[in-house]
């Protein structure tokens, strides 16, 4: 295995993803904050990442797990303060972690100045024209401009009071109606934007994570959807019950996402991002059909990632990951851009939840791990973590409360994690938690794991350290096919590196043509003799040429 790595940091990077409030408290509040993370910062790095994202820690109300931003400069006190986020990205740096901050240019929460301003403004005033202020329909203007919905459920506007009290104009928001969007055909939007852009990256942060980067632009305000409530299910990445190609249907052509105007947006972001030195990046969130599409977002001279989210959806199926894997670095490959690749987020079911079966997770990381490109981790995946178990009356998620309990909302996979298995609350707090942990996850907890070479933990240790060493993985090289029984995933990279996978729950014999050993598994019980590999169900394997 040769030991020479590698270009451009993002272009491979193994990424962790940090969701704040349910990280590691450090003031015994209950909620995460960033001394919290700073404090956890040695463990991070004992992973084998390359950097960290964190999800919002700005100024918030709070209304949407922080998504609600009050104000994109400064630090919510729940959280810390300004000189504590600039001491993360120090001391990420210090231990040779880069460090990626959420950014979201969709909208911004009711509680910030630009909105507040709008309310106390008249119809058509330059306050209003930072957001989508409409007159509604009717005689009386009862009726909302049209008949969008929220990814949240219920009417994507709110109607407001008039200063004179009486009943006015439709505000549109695409999520909770704390959650105004902006208008970002105005020109005040993008340079406000850029200030943020460059408030942090004079601070060093090393790049952006573009929440709904795919909904800054829209059209046809006033046009009627063909299925608005179907339409809702779609656009959520958790969503059930829905067909690939009914989905597909449904997201082609949306009035309100993917607009050709996203672009043009993104350029002005890209001359911003490139006046600073150190390879900053960025990393669309855009969650769209057909995914060939996706290749346009990370265009030269646009940015630099966009997330892939087939394996957070994808089935424990040989044929289906291969199709995946074929399709998306197709997609990406006229760009020159990297793919990238998550089995979680904090928008989804836990992957061991979403399968069921913790054998198959272990072995579709492994898959994950072995692929060329960006790979991200959603803080407690490393562990196997399932989605916690929470009573109606402790969930907080807007799509729980505005669907009347009918959506669950994304809760489960925000629990807060388990540091040691012995103290209260999992050490998570020494008060009591945000969301309440559920009493399995003792067994999770990153002491119990870290003395358990079988475990999730050090599962995922293993891989990474060799990603990092070994030239067949990660990068930019490519994948060799090689055909194989039904159900068994089998390609070859540089380096002699091949990966084995048995989707089906009966142990196959595989010919691999070549002499090799096992230099990782997600299960045991595998065996060579000479080129025929005998591998047990559910199990992904590593071999070395």
């Amino acid at each position: 295995m040769s030991l020479t790595r590698k270009s451009v940091w993002w272009r491979d990077a193994v990424i962790y993803q940090v969701y704040p409030r349910s990280f590691k408290d450090s003031n015994s509040d209950g909620i995460g904050d960033i001394p919290g993370i700073i404090e956890k910062l040695p463990y991070l790095a004992s992973l084998g990442i390359d950097a960290l994202w964190l999800s919002p820690f700005y100024t918030t109300p709070n209304k949407d797990g922080g998504y609600d931003v009050a104000n994109p400069r400064d630090v919510d006190p729940t959280f810390g303060s300004l000189t504590d986020a600039e001491e993360l990205i120090s001391e990420a740096h210090t231990r040779g972690l880069k460090v990626i901050f959420d950014v979201v240019p969709n909208h911004f929460s009711s509680e910030h100045i630009w909105f507040k301003e709008a309310l106390l403004s008249a119809p058509g005033s330059a306050a209003r024209a930072r957001f989508h202020f409409y007159d509604g329909k009717g005689s009386h203007g009862e009726i909302p401009p049209n008949n969008w919905n929220s990814l949240f459920n219920g009417p994507a506007w709110t109607r407001i009071t008039e200063s004179n009290g009486e009943l006015g104009q439709w505000y549109l928001h695409l999520f909770d109606s704390s959650q105004p969007d902006l208008n970002w055909d105005n020109p005040e939007v993008l340079e406000d934007f850029k200030t943020t852009l460059r408030f942090w990256l004079d601070r060093g942060v090393d790049g952006f994570r573009i929440d709904v980067a795919h909904g800054l632009a829209k059209d046809d305000i006033h046009a009627d959807h063909r299925d608005p409530d179907a339409l809702t299910r779609a656009l959520r990445v958790d969503s059930s019950g829905m067909s690939k190609e009914e989905r597909i249907s449904l997201l082609t052509d949306m009035p309100f996402f993917d607009r050709d105007g996203v672009h043009d947006i993104y350029k002005e972001w890209r001359k911003v991002i490139d006046e600073y030195s150190g390879d900053r990046m960025t990393v669309a969130e855009a969650y769209i059909y057909p995914t060939s599409r996706l290749a346009r977002y990370v265009r030269p001279g646009e940015l630099h990632q966009v997330f892939n989210f087939d394996f957070l959806l994808i089935e424990w199926d040989a044929a289906a990951i291969k199709e995946s894997i074929i399709r998306v670095l197709d997609e990406l490959k006229d760009v020159g851009a990297p793919p990238t690749w998550a089995l979680d987020n904090h928008d989804s079911p836990r992957v061991v939840s979403r399968l069921g079966n913790v054998d198959q997770a272990r072995a579709l990381a492994l898959i994950a791990h072995a692929l060329p490109g960006s790979l991200y981790i959603y803080q407690g995946e490393e562990l196997g973590l399932p989605d916690g178990e929470l009573a109606p009356k402790d969930r907080q998620d807007p799509a729980f409360i505005r669907s009347n309990g009918k959506d669950l909302g994304r809760d489960g996979a925000r629990v807060p994690l388990p540091w040691e298995a012995s103290k209260p609350n999992f050490g998570f707090s020494s008060g009591s938690p945000w969301l309440p942990q559920t009493a399995a996850y003792k067994e999770f907890s990153v002491d119990t794991e870290d003395a358990d070479q079988g475990s999730f933990l050090n599962l995922y240790r293993t891989s990474l350290g060799l990603r990092k060493q070994h030239t067949g993985l990660g990068g930019d090289s490519e994948i060799h096919w090689h055909d194989a029984p039904e159900g068994i995933v089998f390609f070859s990279r540089t380096a002699g590196f091949i990966l084995l996978a048995n989707t089906t729950a009966n142990t196959t014999e595989v010919n691999i043509h070549t002499a090799a050993v096992i230099i990782h598994q997600s299960g045991p019980g595998a065996f060579i003799a000479g080129s025929i590999v005998s591998i047990p169900g559910n199990t992904t394997l590593w071999l070395q040429q």
